[in-house]
């Protein structure tokens, strides 16, 4: 056997340069790229009833994302579960699938700030490679996409509820339901007062009263007719605080939106709820403009859904508490 190895060590060396060069034309072109999904996703939702629906709806699964970046989900993997970048995977224990490598999600992700001609000061976006669940070695434990906080709300009422009810099912979901709403109400920028009949429209199972800065709920509703009539009314109530030129007629729409997302978030019925006339409200506005407006509609229903996690973290933790010392006691 040859053990002379001199011969192998004849290697030219990878230019430095060229690497650096190859990851820069890289970067640049998934950068474009994303800049032209992204409007093409902003004209399909804006133009399409069924599409801007379709955009709620991931919207609300992904809500920590901006609008922007749900466009960009939307447009490479619209029936993603879970996702997160190589690093996110391997701490997850998992990993991505060789072959799905080089069909990552593109998003944008802020960088360096710059300084404009005029003075003003921009922000660099650089792509960055994200893979959803289906595309790692986990992919077969994934389940049906439903309402985020739905599978963690049900399994609350077990843990509060116990095994040995009469009626565990419905006491379960009453439970649920207490605890949606209670969390719904949490430190609302508007008063909530229940309202006779005859106080409200007929229309309305909710009002808000810029006036008097409070929301009126009519009394008798149950809880997921309460939900679908108050979320909206809080998104208006957060529209008009400190708002000097509230106008609910210019708000309705975003608050709607709002109270879809965040319905659908909370496995709360949607099915009354109708998107054909969407296009209607983006008529005439600039592609910037429509992810503006989507950016509203979002931060509307986050402003919500961050003060409800507070409240079911909460009761969440305490439950965990309460079995921990069933368990030690048993």
């Amino acid at each position: 056997m040859d053990t002379n190895f001199d011969s192998l060590l004849n290697v030219s060396a990878v230019p430095q340069n060229d690497r650096t060069a190859a990851f820069i034309a890289e970067s640049r072109e998934n950068r474009s790229r994303c800049y032209e999904m992204s409007e093409q996703m902003t004209s399909a939702v804006a133009s399409d009833g069924q599409a801007f629906q379709q955009y709620l709806d991931i919207q609300s699964h992904f809500d920590r994302y901006t609008a922007n970046n749900v466009l960009l989900i939307m447009a490479q993997r619209p029936d993603a579960q879970k996702i997160g970048d190589y690093g996110y995977w391997r701490d997850q224990g998992a990993y991505v699938k060789r072959q799905e490598r080089k069909n990552p999600i593109l998003i944008m992700e802020p960088g360096k700030e710059y300084e404009r001609e005029d003075g003003s000061v921009g922000t660099y976006y650089n792509a960055k490679k994200l893979y959803d669940i289906s595309q790692t070695n986990m992919g077969d434990k994934i389940q049906p996409r439903v309402g985020q906080e739905q599978e963690r709300q049900e399994q609350t009422g077990r843990e509060q509820n116990g095994q040995n009810r009469e009626h565990p099912e419905q006491e379960n979901q009453a439970m649920k339901e207490r605890q949606l709403i209670r969390a719904l109400v949490s430190c609302p920028p508007a008063a909530i007062v229940t309202a006779e009949d005859d106080q409200i429209p007929e229309d309305k199972g909710a009002l808000f009263d810029p006036e008097d800065r409070c929301i009126y709920v009519r009394k008798g509703m149950d809880a997921q007719e309460i939900f679908r009539s108050l979320a909206p009314e809080l998104a208006l109530a957060g529209f008009a605080d400190g708002n000097k030129n509230y106008d609910r007629n210019e708000d309705a729409f975003h608050a709607y939106c709002a109270s879809y997302m965040l319905c659908k978030k909370y496995g709360v019925d949607t099915r009354d709820f109708d998107f054909g006339g969407a296009p209607e409200m983006f008529e005439g506005m600039e592609l910037q403009e429509v992810r503006g407006e989507l950016s509203r509609m979002r931060e509307a229903a986050n402003n919500i859904s961050s003060r409800m996690a507070k409240v079911l973290d909460q009761n969440r933790n305490v439950n965990q508490r309460a079995q921990q010392n069933c368990e030690e006691r048993a």
